[in-house]
Order: structure tokens, then sequence, then C-alpha cells
């Protein structure tokens, strides 16, 4: 006989299981990836050598602009080159390019949702998945241009190899040193000295890789990692050496920058502190807990690669956002391996935060929306004022009935969430993630995008090049994003001035809100200028003409 609590028991199976799981991961990465231009910062940096891939240039060794692009190896560049040539008929090349993004976040979080059911048992699988999306520093960079996507991939890699490696050692191990190779060149040496050491160092220790296969596997799956990762290097060397030296030289220097400071180190535990919130809790939990079996698999791997992670950040040239993304993996699959074993009031503590958390959040992104609408509050609205002046917002009745509808589902979703439920709370906190990027998107992303897009700023000035189109044009110092815009939507790749002389006819000036705004130049007419943005949003193109060209 048919009763309404178990189909409605069904019903939240399904819900709640690996259908609404994959809805989950789909609306979180696909919304706000594809329908906005190119983002000012890492989103214009990257895209620029993907864009010299789609010209035929730089396949070998990425380029910007024309000139060698020393920050990444290809592994990025070349799958997101790839899926814009594939998806030109339906997406813009930035718009295709950004898949890349998506699919390596996706590949992330199935490698480690299956790496945590292998060390801690299959319940801890969808927590361990649902913990990624929590992250609050994943959200952003999940949704640009972003190398640091494909080295936080291979890392789950090996994670999800060496987990293996207890009842399958030889395989485990091959496929540990596949993803230490995709290291290499996703992240170049930091990314072979990151996971290869981890790869050597959990299998010496571990106890439960005591035995002659894994010590023969891990044999091959070292010089699996050499012979591969080493191909792209080899080839460099042979066919650009010049160009190798100086990769070289930057990779060294990156891993032996200058020390922090306790400035600095205060500013990483700051950011280390919101970025991998709320997983950093309970990884320390789990420590905390099973500090009598550290030594063991589960516990030792995570930990090492946490620990390998922050020494190379400590010792690194460069402590930005999306370094941090490497340790990703690491955290989620500590925070999965505790989160079965928190107590009641310590579970329900934490479904409760993250309720309280993003209902707060979701008004204030209604607030914000307000003060676009209404100007209320007038703070709020003097400040968007003075943050975008030329700023309107359109469209404004169907986004309002679809942020409407996304924070009603929310609500019932996070209402009807079971309270047996193990991953309630990993659970409670990736729907809340979901929700607020996508009313986020709905409501404040065109706000977000007048302020960050170098669409507008691109159009205006091809437009204003168009009489001089195919004349030289000098400039000094232009940051890599503004050098992409202008050869992705100009075809402009301005000569640099040498000791302030140039011989062009033109010649472009860039300033933000940390460089003054160049007056009267002796000897030169300015011919268009194009402002955006105030105070620490400020940007400004200036051209100038030659005075004795005529």
């Amino acid at each position: 006989m048919y009763h309404e609590p178990q189909a409605q028991s069904l019903l939240q199976r399904r819900i709640y299981g690996t259908v609404g799981l994959t809805l989950l991961v789909g609306f979180y990465l696909l919304t706000g990836l594809i329908g906005h231009d190119l983002w000012r910062g890492d989103d214009a940096r990257y895209f620029g050598p993907v864009y010299s891939m789609l010209q035929g240039e730089g396949w070998l060794f990425p380029q910007l602009g024309g000139e060698p692009f020393l920050e990444y190896p290809p592994l990025y560049y070349w799958c997101a080159a790839l899926l814009a040539s594939i998806t030109g008929g339906a997406f813009t090349p930035h718009g295709g390019a950004r898949l890349a993004s998506a699919i390596f976040t996706a590949l992330t979080v199935y490698w480690v949702a299956r790496s945590a059911e292998r060390l801690y048992g299959r319940p801890t699988r969808t927590p361990a998945a649902l913990l990624i999306f929590a992250s609050l520093g994943l959200v952003l960079h999940s949704h640009e241009t972003q190398p640091l996507l494909a080295l936080m991939a291979m890392v789950a890699l090996v994670f999800n190899g060496i987990s293996h490696i207890p009842e399958r050692p030889l395989a485990g191990s091959l496929q540990a040193g596949l993803g230490c190779a995709l290291a290499m060149l996703a992240g170049g040496i930091p990314g072979m000295l990151f996971t290869a050491p981890l790869f050597a160092v959990t299998i010496i220790i571990s106890p439960e890789c005591h035995n002659s296969r894994a010590s023969g596997g891990l044999l091959a799956g070292l010089t699996l990692a050499v012979c591969i990762g080493g191909v792209w290097p080899l080839l460099l060397h042979l066919q650009q050496p010049e160009l190798f030296a100086v990769w070289r030289h930057n990779q060294w220097n990156q891993i032996a920058g200058q020390n922090l400071n306790i400035g600095d180190f205060i500013r990483l535990i700051k950011l280390l502190s919101w970025f991998l919130w709320p997983l950093w809790p309970l990884a320390l939990w789990s420590l905390w807990h099973e500090r009598r079996r550290l030594f063991q698999l589960c516990w030792l791997l995570p930990l090492l690669s946490i620990a390998f992670s922050l020494i190379l950040l400590v010792f690194s040239s460069r402590q930005s956002q999306p370094e941090v993304l490497p340790l990703l993996p690491a955290m989620a699959l500590l925070a999965a391996g505790g989160i079965s074993k928190l107590r009641r009031g310590a579970a329900n503590a934490f479904d409760w935060f993250s309720a309280m958390t993003f209902g707060v959040f979701a008004v204030l992104v209604w607030i914000a929306w307000t003060a676009q609408i209404f100007a209320w509050p007038p703070g709020l609205a003097r400040h968007i004022a003075r943050v975008a002046p030329a700023f309107t917002l359109t469209d404004v009745l169907p986004k309002t009935l679809l942020a409407v509808n996304i924070s009603l589902l929310w609500f019932l979703l996070a209402w009807w969430l079971p309270r047996h439920r193990l991953a309630r709370g990993a659970t409670s906190w990736a729907m809340g993630m979901t929700m607020l990027w996508c009313l986020a998107v709905t409501l404040l992303m065109p706000w977000f995008d007048h302020g960050r897009s170098y669409g507008p700023m691109g159009e205006a000035f091809n437009k204003a090049y168009t009489p001089y189109a195919g004349e030289c044009v000098a400039s000094d110092k232009l940051p890599d994003p503004i050098r992409s815009m202008l050869d992705y939507y100009a075809s402009l790749r301005p000569v640099p001035t040498r000791n302030g002389f140039t011989s062009c006819r033109l010649l472009l000036i860039y300033a933000d809100h940390r460089v003054e705004k160049p007056g009267e130049i002796e000897g030169w007419e300015q011919a268009w200028t194009f402002q955006r943005g105030g105070r620490k949003q400020f940007e400004a193109l200036y051209l100038y003409t030659r005075l004795d060209h005529g």
C-alpha cells in the first residue's frame, strides 16, 4: 500500500542524493561563467595566452600580446584554447575558454570525493564533494580564467591515485605519477615539488603501504612522473633554449622568493582563514580527534599536502588568493573525514550557522539591489554612484522575479533538509554558497560587470584606434590585463618605449588609482581618453598623437 511519508522520503533521497548533487554542481559551475565580458585582473590576464593560441601562437610556450608569458606552463591554456575552438559557434572565445575552469573544478570535486570514499568510507564521499563548493575562496576563481584550477585538479588526481595504493599499488602509483606529471604542466616546478615529494613521503611513512608491491609501484609512478613531466621542458629546451633558461630562472625565483615578514605573515593568515572557511575548523577537529592515528594514510596524506603547500607559500614570492587553491583538496578531505565524528550539538551548530550566515548575506545582496533601484539605503547608494557613476540597471522585473525564486527555493530546500542526514552541515553550506552566488549573479552581475568588464573599454579603444589602424602605438609598463584586452578587442600590441622615447606616432598611457593622471606632454596632443569607476575601481586609458606628424 502506498504511503505518503514513504513517497516523501523517496523524494528527499532523490533531491538530496546523486541527482540533486549533480544539479547543484551544475548550477554552481555554470551560473555566471559565460554571460559576461573579460573581467579586469586574472580573467583578462590569463585569457591573453589562450587568445594567442587561438591565433596560432604560443602553443609550446604561452605568450601574451606576442611576448613570452612566464607565470604558468601551458596545460590550462591548451584546454581553454581547445574548448574555445570547439564552442566557437555558441560562445565568445573568452566565454568558451572559461569552460576549462568549470571542467577542472568538476574534476577536483570528483577525485576528492572518490579519494574520501576509499580513505574514510562511502558515507564521506558526498560531504567531501559538497565541502569543496562550501569554500568561500573558490567561488569567484572558479568562474574566471584561472590556471591554478588545473593545479588544484592535479593535486586531487594525485590524492585519488595514492588512495588506491593499499589495494592496487601499481595502478594507484601510476595514477599518482600521472598527476605529478600533469601538475608540472599546470604549475611548473612548484607544482612538481608540491606533488612528487608528497607522493613519495606518504608511501614511505604510511604503515598501509609498507610492502614490496607498493615500493615497486612508487618507483614506477615516479618514473612515469619524470618521463611525462619532463617532455615539455625538454621540448622547450630543444626548440627555444634561451626561453627555457629564462623560464627556469623565473621558476626558481618563485620558489626561493623573499621570506615573509611579520606583516606579510599576518596577511597570509587572514587570507587562509577566510579563503578556506568553513573547511579549516572541521579539519582541525579531525586532526584533534584522530591525533593518535595521524600516521595512517587517510590522515597523513592531506596533512602532508597542507604542510608542503604552506612551506611553498611561505617561501614563494607570491602569496595571492589563487595560490591557496591547491590547498582545497587536502582541506576538503580532512574536513570530510571528521564531519561524521562531530558531536550532535556541534553538527547542529554547524548547520545552524550556515543557515544564518547565508541568510544574512542574502539580505545584504537584496539591500545592495535596493540601493541600485530605490537609492536606499542612501549611504550605500552614494557609494555605488561614486564607484560606478555611469551605471544604469536594465531588465529589472525578470531578474527580480528570478532572484525571488532563487531565495524561496533555497529557503524551502534548507527547511526540508533531512535532520538525520550525515552530510546535513556540508549540504547546507554548499546549498547556501550556490544560492548566494546565483542570487549575486542575478541581482548584482550588471553592476559588478560594469565595474570589472573590459568589454566597453576595449570596444571604445577599438573605435578610437580605427582611423589609425595599422600604425605603431608606443606604451610603457602596461599591466598584463590591459595588454590582453588590447590584443583581443583591437588586435593591438603596443611597442615599449626606450628610455621614454619612441618613434611611433601614437602613445598610449594607462592610469588607475595608484598612478597619477597624465597631464600635458610636450610634443604630444591628447586625442582620446576613456575613464571609468571611482576610487580604487578607477581606470583610464589616454591616447596621444605626436604633434610633428600633423
